[in-house]
């Protein structure tokens, strides 16, 4: 992969924004790619690097939105003699290019590390931020008393609710709130605004009651009825560290899959009238009109053999 490429993925992987890698891992000349080609897709439709000409790059675009929108990998082949059926999960299309050659490329989601939010410094809390920073969670704990030796290794580390970051749209969200006794109903109210994926409070069920009824004007009884208490599976557990493992447990058992919440735009598609190939007519270089109709072309060939006899292809 050239550095620039790597470069561009760290850069986005830092900054929590989607994209997918696309790698040729197979390859029959006469087609352009090498095994080892690279190129990123962001979430925005933008492409860089190379696995092939414009008879691969439309395919590649498209499955890459699909990965980003599912949070699978794939594994794409473009051949001349497609296979109508395979049995190893790969997703075959036709080869259009007139070099002829198939190309292999596997393309990988890369999505933002699931966000937890740790409301309070009690061992629980300490416990959570501990376990889910090993888990690969993005940590971001908050409590008047928080600091880097209460939660080392947390993203973020804030004293006032209001200095929490703002959660993005494109990874789940989960939070619980274990301030046991210390600003609870404020915590669960703060925790809603991030609108989170799953929400636990660590109490025991008479304590929450009382903490449903002190909020029954102050949030919609849906937010409050979604709340889990009590907090994690019904593992036995007793110690802070139990208590924290069963409620990460629950958040895997209960987590929104496939599908993580990436906005991916929706690209309208037009046909390359000569060779069938699916060109996106944003990004299209080649376009000619013909009888008041717009035509898009996947390479400047294909437009020229269309303009010379229009009716042979329409």
């Amino acid at each position: 992969m050239r550095r620039e490429l790597l470069e561009l993925a760290a850069d986005l992987a830092r900054r929590g924004e989607p994209f997918a890698l696309a790698t040729v891992v197979g390859r029959k000349p006469p087609v352009s790619a090498h095994v080892g080609d690279t190129a990123v897709v962001t979430s925005d439709g933008s492409f860089h690097g190379w696995v092939g000409g414009s008879c691969t790059r439309p395919t590649v675009l498209s499955e890459a939105r699909l990965a980003l929108e599912d949070g699978r990998p794939r594994r794409v082949i473009l051949d001349p003699e497609p296979q109508p059926q395979r049995t190893d999960g790969a997703h075959v299309f036709p080869m259009t290019c007139h070099s002829g050659g198939s190309v292999e490329i596997h393309i990988q989601p890369v999505l933002p590390a699931p966000h937890l939010l740790v409301f309070g410094v009690s061992p629980i809390a300490r416990a959570l931020g501990r376990l889910a920073k090993a888990m690969g969670y993005a940590v971001s704990a908050v409590d008047p008393a928080a600091d880097a030796s209460a939660f080392p290794g947390a993203d973020t580390i804030a004293t006032k609710p209001a200095e929490l970051p703002v959660a993005r749209a494109s990874a789940p969200v989960f939070a619980v709130v274990a301030t046991q006794g210390q600003w609870d109903e404020d915590a669960i109210l703060v925790a809603l605004t991030h609108r989170p994926d799953y929400l636990a409070v660590v109490a025991s069920p008479k304590r929450f009651a009382e903490m449903r009824a002190l909020l029954a004007s102050k949030a919609p009884d849906k937010a409050l009825g979604a709340i889990k208490n009590p907090a994690g599976l019904d593992l036995g557990a007793t110690s802070p560290e139990e208590i924290a493992l069963s409620i990460l447990a629950e958040i895997v058992k209960d987590r929104p899959r496939p599908q993580p919440r990436v906005p991916v735009p929706v690209v309208e598609q037009a046909r390359d009238p000569v060779c069938g190939m699916t060109v996106d007519p944003n990004a299209a270089a080649h376009h000619a009109q013909h009888g008041g109709k717009d035509f898009y072309f996947c390479c400047a060939g294909c437009r020229e053999r269309f303009l010379a006899s229009p009716e042979r292809y329409l």
